[in-house]
């Protein structure tokens, strides 16, 4: 007997739904039988992981302070992969974001006023989305591939934070440290309670709630679907895959940027060479896991925030490293691709023989 995938006639919708639950149990397994290899107890390493960070209000806050960021980045992505464009660079515009925002707070220190957050809110999402649409130039006009351009220019959004935050924007008063000035008044997002929460939390929720009613109730909606799924479709409806390019990048750019912003204006205060625990790049599987989804997306972005909480307490609980957390969520990934496979194909039981024969024939 051999196993083979045979394609459907047509797409499998109950998979499109059970594909991401498949994906999570088979994470959730493999996961458990590296923690048995690796010597520790699988159930108890698995509640830690996934269970404990749900049991107290402070961790619970903090799964929501990172699921913002999350699900700021993922619903942009979501759009982007929607209409097949492939943004991989949000870790870059989300830092770009930080920095234009944290132009207000380090050089116009003495502007302590409502307009100033609002400004700062402003120039992250225009940094991000700034920065996004290099990539989009480069594809509509060289048609260089935007996965590559988008993901290599990550990495000059990052060196370029840790030059300034070593060098023009270094703190005089932080003892050598490489951050900037610590932001104070107006140049911090409110906060709730005695946590970390703050107000990029609802930022979050409505950008997601408001792309879910534009992807289902407006023109611009029904064009990225079509540009997405059946290009010369959408070709002959007069859609510009061109301008849809630039829209996507621009709005996922602009999203990303802004949660940077958020990031530095909330949690973390100031600019440091290291603002991010790659949001961007797990974002990617936020939105995937969210089946491209505003809404879905919400409810992915708390779950791989559980796993960032829950990566640290097995670190300090079980001594495992910190890297546990990379590890689950390209796990995910990788199961989450290969449930999808399942969506268009089925698994199926071919008897050898039979093959064999069918060979022979053709040949």
């Amino acid at each position: 007997m051999q196993l083979i995938l045979e394609k459907r006639a047509q797409a499998a919708g109950i998979m499109n739904l059970w594909s991401p639950i498949l994906a999570i149990f088979l994470t959730v397994i493999m996961g458990g039988l590296i923690f048995a290899i690796m010597g520790k107890p699988p159930l108890t390493a698995l509640y830690l992981y996934f269970i404990d960070p749900l049991t107290s209000w402070w961790s619970i806050e903090e799964v929501l302070v990172k699921a913002g960021p999350l699900v700021l980045i993922g619903v942009g992505l979501a759009v982007c992969f929607k209409a097949n464009v492939w943004n991989i660079g949000a870790e870059g515009q989300l830092t770009v974001g930080a920095l234009m925002g944290a132009m207000v707070p380090v050089l116009w220190g003495e502007w302590q006023s409502p307009l100033a957050l609002l400004s700062m809110l402003c120039l992250g999402a225009f940094g991000g989305a700034l920065f996004g649409l290099i990539p989009a130039w480069l594809k509509t006009r060289f048609g260089v591939n935007e996965i590559l351009t988008s993901l290599m220019l990550v990495y000059i959004a990052q060196l370029l934070l840790d030059w300034v935050v070593r060098g023009p924007w270094k703190d005089p008063q932080g003892y050598n440290f490489p951050k900037s000035v610590a932001f104070e008044g107006w140049h911090l997002l409110p906060m709730w309670g005695d946590g970390r929460m703050h107000a990029g939390l609802l930022i979050s929720l409505v950008a997601a709630l408001v792309l879910f009613w534009i992807m289902r109730h407006t023109l611009k909606g029904f064009e990225i679907k079509v540009v997405g799924s059946a290009p010369r479709a959408g070709a002959f409806a007069g859609f510009s895959h061109t301008k849809m390019v630039w829209f996507c990048f621009a709005l996922s750019g602009g999203l990303a940027g802004l949660a940077g912003l958020l990031e530095v204006a909330g949690p973390i205060g100031q600019l440091q060479p290291h603002i991010s625990p790659n949001y961007g790049f797990t974002a990617i599987i936020v939105a995937f896991l969210g089946r491209l989804n505003p809404l879905g997306v919400i409810f992915a972005g708390i779950l791989l925030a559980i796993s960032y909480i829950g990566g640290e307490g097995i670190q300090i609980e079980l001594g495992i490293s910190s890297k546990i957390t990379q590890m689950f969520q390209g796990m995910l990934l990788f199961f989450i691709l290969m449930c999808d496979t399942l969506i268009l194909y089925r698994l199926k039981w071919i008897s050898t023989k039979t093959n064999q024969h069918i060979s022979g024939h053709t040949l």
